[in-house]
C-alpha cells in the first residue's frame, strides 16, 4: 500500500482505528491505570510523583520525549496558564494544552475529578499510540496523521518551523531541500510564507490535498533509485488519480513526478 492509501484508510475511519488501538493490551493496561488512579491525585506534586500517571499524561499531549524535563514541567504546573506563566511564555501548544488540562492553580483538588479530563487525556493517548503504531510500519503515515491533527493550529511560517514533524511534511510536499533548514529562521519564514497559504490548513478539503501531495512525494522520494519501484509507484498513483480516489494527487503533480523519474534514469 502507498503512504496515501494507508493514510486515507485510517483518516476516513479514524474513530474506528483509534478504538482498535485503545483496546490493544499495552494501551489498555496503561489507560486503566490512569483511569483508576488519576482521581486520587490532589496536587501537582502528587501528580508528578506517580511516574506512570505523569508519563501517560505527557505522552497523551505529545510530550513523551520531554518526560525527563521534570524541573521545567513542575514549574509549568505550579504557575498554571495565567498571563506571564511559563506555559504561556514557552509558546508551545502541547505544553499549554497540558497545563490547561492539569490546572491545579485555578482548580486545586478538583482538577483530577473531572470526567471530561479523563476522557480527553485517554482519547489523546490512544490517538498518539495510533500514530506511533503506524509510524513503525510507515513513518510517512505517522507524519500525515500528525499533520492532519496539528496543521489547523498553524497560522504562520514560524508555526511550521517550530515543529520538526510539520516542517518535514511541508518540505516534502513542496519539494524543498532539507538544506534550507541551514538558513536563518527569518529567511526560512519568508520563503515558506511565499509558498504556503496558511488558511488552506483550516479548510478540510485543501488540507487533504496538501497531505495527499506530501504522501505522493514521500513515496516517490523513498522509492529509491530502483526503476521498478518507481514505476510501480507511478502506476498506483496514476490509477488512483483516474479512479478519483487520490484525494488531491492531481495529474499535474503526477506528471511532474513522472518527469523527475525519467530525468533520473
Amino acid at each position: 500500500m502507498t503512504t496515501l492509501s494507508s493514510y486515507l484508510q485510517i483518516a476516513n475511519n479514524q474513530a474506528k482505528w483509534q478504538s482498535i488501538t485503545a483496546k490493544s493490551p499495552d494501551v489498555a493496561t496503561q489507560t486503566k491505570y490512569f483511569q483508576d488512579n488519576i482521581g486520587k491525585v490532589k496536587s501537582a506534586d502528587e501528580f508528578m510523583k506517580d511516574e506512570r500517571l505523569f508519563d501517560y499524561a505527557m505522552t497523551a499531549f505529545g510530550l513523551g520525549d520531554m518526560t525527563y524535563a521534570k524541573g521545567m514541567m513542575k514549574k509549568v504546573l505550579e504557575q498554571g496558564v495565567g498571563s506571564g506563566s511559563l506555559a504561556v511564555t514557552l509558546n508551545n501548544s502541547n505544553i499549554k494544552a497540558f497545563a490547561t488540562a492539569f490546572d491545579f492553580v485555578d482548580n486545586g483538588e478538583e482538577t483530577t475529578s473531572s470526567a471530561t479530563l479523563v476522557d480527553t487525556v485517554t482519547s489523546r493517548y490512544a490517538e498518539q499510540a495510533l500514530e506511533t503504531d503506524q509510524g513503525e510500519q510507515n513513518p510517512g503515515v505517522e507524519l500525515a496523521l500528525y499533520f492532519q491533527r496539528k496543521a489547523p493550529e498553524i497560522t504562520s511560517a514560524y508555526g511550521i518551523l517550530a515543529d520538526s514533524k510539520i516542517l518535514s511534511v511541508v518540505q516534502t510536499a513542496l519539494g524543498l531541500s532539507t538544506d534550507t533548514s541551514s538558513q536563518s529562521i527569518d529567511s526560512q519564514a519568508k520563503m515558506l510564507t511565499s509558498k504556503v497559504d496558511f488558511a488552506d490548513f483550516q479548510n478540510s478539503e485543501t488540507l487533504q490535498k496538501f497531505i495527499s501531495r506530501f504522501a505522493a512525494m514521500y513515496d516517490f522520494n523513498n522509492a529509491g533509485s530502483d526503476p521498478n519501484s518507481q514505476s510501480s509507484l507511478m502506476s498506483t498513483l496514476f490509477s488512483a488519480s483516474s479512479s478519483g480516489s487520490s484525494a488531491g494527487v492531481d495529474s499535474s503533480l503526477l506528471l511532474a513526478l513522472q518527469g523527475v523519474r525519467f530525468s533520473s534514469l
